[in-house]
């Protein structure tokens, strides 16, 4: 992703954050925070997040303001969680892997992404509906990419939604998503 990116002319910067030890306010504040002090000021300012990503970024602009916000590609987001964390919450060990951030990240009207509103930015959505994990797939209430429903990626004020044939932990590497990301990035939508 990131190489077709920089190859169609984009500035990138990738910025890894420690998901699994913080939770989501804190985590957005840092990354967000640190990726935008490595963009131009002159230029617009897009966003390609995978998954949890996406909660990062609603998160920030929930209470920040980018006077020169462009477009954001969210890629497989949990925009109104996943029942995986519903079901899998108390199970021993499950917080220690997904970590405070991935315990917001729940079905519940108080989950963090349930309570980060409508887009008020130019949002596309890309939606997965294969999965390689069928122990969670079991979990997840209808089409699903192995942790996250095509139904639960939906944000109310995005402009655009596609699914595609792909599975949550490969997502960005595919050709397809990468294709429709910079389509998105380019026209504000996807190519159908």
């Amino acid at each position: 992703m990131e190489h077709v990116l920089q190859k169609n002319g984009y500035q990138t910067v990738n910025v890894s954050y420690p998901s699994t030890k913080f939770k989501i306010e804190k985590l957005a504040a840092d990354a967000i925070g640190q990726a935008l002090l490595h963009c131009e000021t002159h230029s617009k300012v897009h966003f390609v997040t995978h998954s949890m990503g996406g909660i990062l970024v609603r998160q920030y602009l929930k209470h920040h303001q980018i006077a020169n916000l462009g477009r954001v590609v969210m890629i497989g987001p949990p925009n109104q969680g996943s029942e995986v964390v519903d079901s899998l919450r108390n199970v021993p060990g499950f917080k220690l892997i997904n970590g405070p951030a991935g315990m917001q990240l729940g079905t519940e009207n108080t989950s963090i992404p349930n309570q980060l509103g409508v887009a008020t930015f130019e949002t596309g959505v890309i939606a997965g509906n294969r999965s390689i994990n069928l122990l969670l797939s079991t979990i997840l209430p209808g089409p699903n990419d192995g942790k996250v429903t095509v139904e639960n990626t939906r944000l109310s004020g995005m402009r655009d939604h596609i699914t595609l044939p792909v599975t949550h932990p490969f997502m960005m590497k595919n050709t397809l998503v990468i294709k429709q990301t910079l389509h998105f990035l380019q026209y504000g939508q996807f190519q159908y």
